[in-house]
């Protein structure tokens, strides 16, 4: 059935189980200390998990460079600890996503060893090599300025072999049908052990034909994403894949499938990036433009919206003005920026802790078309330390009180180095004391979590965007099995007022009734509402009002 589709109107949080809570006192967060904290994510309303990285790594790429797929890092627990975790949220009714990493592994992945040993080694052709180094070596970095080619020569193979990303995470060769194999074994592994799906890590890369002779545009492998879909819908008929996948909406039905046959969900890169230009500029119709051009997809497929993730916020897709201006706003520094494309800030500290821009912001994401993706401490507007190296400045423990190591854990040295000083230090910034105050950012979060789940013509619905007459105003229009929700936005500082024709017959248009604040707008003689918006100021109206909220047939 369709209502069976869980991910369309699901509320997912995202955390590493390193930094979140340290239950042995080691200093490094693990699945017990999860375990003990996931009371909260079900509190906040969350009603997904998804888990970054924690099989054995040698941990220079947070993780994402795996020895072992089978297994549980000492670091955070046993096997045994992570199926505790996954019974716990099932009892909570939360379910449980994890990243799989299938484009690359550690260097020191047994399979790498083995390759590298001899030419006739059975994971030789696991891997993708060459006797030369190839004339395109110096192309196609992922990470310019830190990462210098994209072949290694390795003198124990002699050959060089191919790596996307870091020199210590060779590529798999996944056009070999004996890797492809092994993938679909360890997401069966996986999938036994209590998992509800997989949020696959560098989708275009995974799928992209590699080799010394493979130049120009990019030749993906599309079929192997609809064998990864049909070998979980075997498994599990419920389990999903969350793709990350920084594509161009010309290319989303090729990763969605015409007949909805591949990738369940996908991030929404284009939409975020177009987001944060909106909130720099106080211009919505680029963002719009986004909405649109991402529009078209099967009906059981599903966008994942976010505003910041657990790497950088890419700009690569703005044009250089934008990109720019973003850059102005929220990282104008050049400690703030990473890689020629991004900002490296955590959310709040990019808005000053500005309260009234932040809520706007995340309104906003609740609002947009698809399924909010939530990272650990932003629903308290942690904040980043820049000292950090790269990515790691945004990857600080969870704040939980204001007690020594914010609570996180009792060692004097943890993973991360916890942010003790300043605004965004654990004595202001932390989940205790917020819970205790009925304005704080961590409250607010929890009801429009509340409000979202309440309005599934969101997740589910066809969306429109209304001409609010205003550039610096969203007007968007949901409607999905009789049902209309109207959301606004004013994305400007200044206060306004806006005249909005619902685009809704009599007599379904003539009542506006604020999700938010319980206020009533009844339409005016010439068929239009007039709203008035606060600076920074949005509503969620139900469209029809009362009678429409009592009669909306359940979801």
């Amino acid at each position: 059935m369709i209502n069976d589709l869980w991910y369309k109107n699901a509320i997912i949080y995202c955390l590493s189980v390193g930094t979140f809570m340290d239950a042995n006192g080691d200093g490094i967060g693990d699945f017990s200390g999860l375990e003990r904290r996931l009371d909260y994510i079900q509190s906040l309303g969350a009603t997904a998990v998804w888990l970054m990285p924690f099989q054995p790594s040698p941990k220079k790429d947070g993780g994402y460079d795996i020895a072992d797929y089978y297994g549980v890092d000492p670091d955070y627990g046993s096997l045994g600890d992570f199926v505790a975790f996954t019974h716990a949220a099932k009892q909570r009714g939360l379910r449980v996503l994890i990243d799989l990493v299938v484009n690359h592994t550690s260097d020191q992945h047994p399979w790498f060893q083995s390759a590298r040993s001899s030419p006739d080694s059975p994971h030789r052709d696991w891997y993708v090599w060459s006797k030369e180094r190839p004339a395109n070596a110096d192309e196609g970095m992922v990470f310019p300025g830190v990462q210098d080619t994209t072949w290694t020569y390795d003198s124990k193979a002699k050959a060089w072999y191919f790596h996307r990303f870091f020199n210590f995470q060779p590529d798999l060769n996944t056009a070999n049908p004996e890797v492809l194999a092994e993938i679909l074994k360890i997401m069966g592994f996986w999938i036994e052990l209590g998992v509800s799906g997989f949020r696959m890590d560098a989708v275009p890369f995974v799928i992209a034909e590699k080799g010394s002779d493979v130049g120009g545009k990019p030749r993906e492998q599309f079929e192997m994403l609809r064998d990864l879909r049909e070998f979980l819908q075997w498994r599990q008929g419920d389990s999903i894949i969350l793709a990350e996948a920084n594509i161009l909406p010309e290319q989303d039905l090729d990763y969605f499938g015409d007949d909805a046959d591949r990738m369940h969900m996908m991030f929404n890169f284009q939409v975020n990036q177009a987001t944060f230009y909106a909130l720099a500029a106080h211009d919505a119709r680029p963002l719009v433009k986004a909405i649109e051009r991402t529009k078209p997809r099967p009906m059981s497929c599903q966008w994942g919206i976010f505003l910041r993730n657990h790497d950088e916020l890419d700009l690569g897709r703005l044009t250089q003005k934008q990109r720019q201006a973003v850059f102005s706003e929220f990282g104008p520094e050049k400690e703030m920026q990473l890689y020629g494309r991004g900002i490296r800030r955590r959310f709040a500290p990019m808005l000053a802790g500005d309260p009234r821009r932040i809520r706007l912001a995340y309104s906003l994401m609740f609002t947009l078309p698809g399924t909010p993706v939530l990272r650990y401490g932003d629903e308290i507007g942690m904040g980043d330390d820049l000292s950090l190296k790269e990515r790691d400045c945004a990857r600080t423990p969870m704040q939980w009180t204001s007690e020594r190591q914010g609570g996180f854990s009792k060692a004097d040295k943890t993973v991360l180095p916890l942010i003790d000083h300043g605004p965004y230090g654990y004595a202001h910034v932390n989940v205790a004391d917020q819970r205790h105050e009925q304005g704080s950012l961590l409250n607010w979060m929890q009801g429009m979590i509340r409000q979202r789940k309440e309005a599934p013509e969101i997740g589910w619905g066809d969306v429109v965007a209304l001409d609010a007459g205003r550039p610096s105003v969203l007007a968007l229009r949901y409607e999905w099995r009789g049902n209309a929700v109207l959301c606004v936005h004013n994305l400007a500082p200044e206060p306004t007022e806006v005249a909005l024709d619902t685009g809704l017959p009599e007599p379904q248009g003539d009542l506006l009734v604020d999700l938010l604040t319980g206020a009533h707008s009844a339409v005016g003689k010439d068929g239009t509402h007039c709203l008035y918006l606060e600076g920074y100021g949005y509503h969620w109206f139900r469209i029809g009002g009362l009678d429409a909220l009592l009669k909306r047939r359940p979801a």
